[in-house]
């Protein structure tokens, strides 16, 4: 009468341990094999084992360039919430992945009233911070000129805030739950409306 217990309490803890391993988060990959993501990049162990090493490194952030003034043909237009009848664009060219692994990019906020904003910017995706490096202001014939922000900071980005443009580039522009995307994703994101698409509730593909 005791032989089902016994079984059971074998059977249980071996299938606890299979479903562990069938964990699709854990890149705990076959030898020699690799993943490939939606990102369009492969993740394979070795790359698990340098990254956790990484992890011990003090983070050490490079001096950032500022770009040239954002020229309305290269502002690419990106949704933020209902909740505000501001208009958002980023300025393609500007955007950059740095080797401390800040992406970098210009921002431009229009007002319905016809105010203008004009931002550069860094987020680190591995922190959820944000960093306002300089102001822009036009010269009312196309261009403009930057003002350097004195005060620079890195400070935690809002996402809880519905009218947050920052949540926005972090969640389904810039970001991937690997840090920063790659340069080539984010331009293709930028281009066809995000990762997420709210028109069909799905994914969409790089």
């Amino acid at each position: 009468m005791r032989r089902p217990i016994a079984l059971f309490a074998i059977f249980v803890p071996l299938a606890a341990f299979a479903l562990f391993l069938s964990v699709p988060i854990i890149p705990a990959h076959a030898a020699g094999g690799s993943e490939v993501s939606i990102w369009g990049d492969s993740y394979g162990l070795a790359d698990f084992e340098r990254d956790f090493d990484d992890d011990t490194k003090v983070w050490k952030e490079v001096q950032a360039s500022i770009p040239p003034y954002p020229k309305a043909e290269n502002l690419i237009p990106f949704e933020v919430s209902s909740a505000t009848r501001n208009k958002h664009f980023v300025d393609l060219p500007s955007v950059s992945i740095g080797a401390d692994g800040v992406a970098r990019y210009t921002v431009v906020v229009k007002s319905p009233a016809g105010a203008e904003t004009v931002s550069f910017e860094g987020m680190r995706c591995e922190s959820g911070e944000r960093k306002l490096y300089a102001f822009g202001r036009a010269d009312g014939q196309g261009g403009g000129e930057w003002s350097r922000n004195r005060y620079a900071r890195w400070d935690a980005i809002k996402g809880r805030q519905q009218t947050s443009y920052h949540r926005e580039l972090y969640f389904h522009y810039f970001c991937t739950i690997e840090g920063t995307g790659n340069l080539k994703t984010i331009h293709h994101l930028l281009k066809t409306g995000g990762l997420y698409d709210r028109r069909s509730g799905g994914l969409f593909s790089p």
